[in-house]
This record gives structure tokens, sequence and C-alpha cells, in this order.
């Protein structure tokens, strides 16, 4: 069966979420008081309704306990977020993810239930940060406070030699846990015995000290 999406709020975070899900042909209801900006997205998500979102009523009516991943973004108003996780998850919608504006509102939105807070901003933040300090890293995922994913480059230093050869498990204490080479082709699980090049991008899985000490030393 196919899973069900609704996006609470459509400013620039919210509505991306919903013109993204209209690409991958996902079922998305979309909900906003404003129906200027309901009207907006009326070719786009499956359902459109101009509504409160903090209203109980409201949402019994248009079936929100049947969804199952609701995302809320409600840009900064903080306690129409709040009310509304509470309300979702009271009404027993499966996933609640939220979007916040800083700490104190991330702690607030995971006492109420929130399954998920997300702070847009300042990942994208973090992840441009990254990739601008080094020259190697291309894209940075942050998996909690000190375990992350990096996409690094191969450097000649790796040119032509098998996993087994490089050891990076074993020297650096992180995994590669996948990579593409320069024609396109993912290599994903990679055995051991596969063979790196100069170039290829690596997927590295670890601890962000392990991580540092790869891309300086090992790369």
């Amino acid at each position: 069966m196919k899973k069900q999406f609704a996006v609470l709020g459509l400013g620039r975070f919210g509505g991306s979420l919903v013109e993204e899900f209209a690409n991958l042909n996902v079922d998305v209801l979309a909900i906003d008081r404003d129906q200027e900006v309901i009207n907006k997205f009326a070719n786009l998500a499956t359902y459109v309704v101009a509504a409160n979102a903090i209203d109980e009523t409201n949402l019994k009516g248009l079936g929100i306990r049947n969804v199952d991943h609701a995302i809320i973004s409600f840009g900064d108003d903080i306690e129409a977020s709040i009310l509304a996780t509470m309300l979702l998850k009271d009404m027993g919608v499966k996933k609640v993810w939220v979007k916040a504006v800083n700490a104190y509102h991330q702690k607030v939105l995971e006492k109420v239930g929130a399954d998920r807070v997300i702070h847009p901003e300042r990942d994208m933040a973090r992840r441009l940060a990254h990739h601008v300090v080094s020259e190697k890293i291309i894209d940075y995922i942050e998996l909690s406070k000190d375990y992350s994913i990096v996409e690094i480059v191969a450097s000649r230093k790796l040119h032509n030699k098998t996993l087994f050869d490089l050891d990076i498990r074993a020297k650096y204490g992180c995994n590669i846990i996948g990579f593409q080479r320069k024609n396109g082709e993912m290599v994903i699980s990679p055995t051991a015995h596969e063979v790196v090049e100069e170039g290829d991008m690596l997927i590295v899985v670890g601890h962000n000290k392990d991580l540092n000490r790869f891309e300086d030393e090992g790369v």
C-alpha cells in the first residue's frame, strides 16, 4: 500500500518538500492557512487544503490520522508547531517530523512527542562549511553529535589500490561503505578486492575525529 504524507505549512521548506514529493510521485496532503499559498501548490500536491493546522476539528475532518508521515514546517511560529505536534501524536499519526528554529524549540518538540526534529538551515550550513573548508570533502551528513558520513575524493595516493591494501578500518577507524566511479558507476558495499582509482568519490562513515584523520593523512 502506498504511503501517505502530509506537509503542514507551505513556506520555503514545506513548499520545497511538496514539490519534491510531486517529482517522486508520492501522495501528499498539503495544508496551509493562506489560500493564496495553497493555490500555488494546487497542481502539485495530491490534496491541497486551506485550513488552520492547529485546530483539532479541522485536522480530524481532513483524515489526518490516516497519514503515515507528517512534516510540520511553520517557520518561526514555535507555539503553532508545538501544538500541531501534540495534536498529530494524540491522533495517532505514526511519524511526525518537525522543523525547529533553535535548540530550545527542539527540546520542547521532543518532549511533546516529535519523532524527529529538523534544522534545515543549520544542517545545510554545516554541510556547506565542510565543503568550503576542505578541498577533498564533497558532501557531509551528520548522523549524530559524534558520527558522520562524508563523500571524499580519492587522491593519487589511493590510486589502483584495493580496499584490502588500504585497510582504512584498521588504520583510521572508519569504513568505506561505497563509492562512485568517475564514469558514474556506483559500487555499494564494496568487497575487500575492489580497486580504488584516483577521482573516485568515496562514501565514508565513522567517528568525526577518525574521519578528520583519514582526510588529513589517508587521502
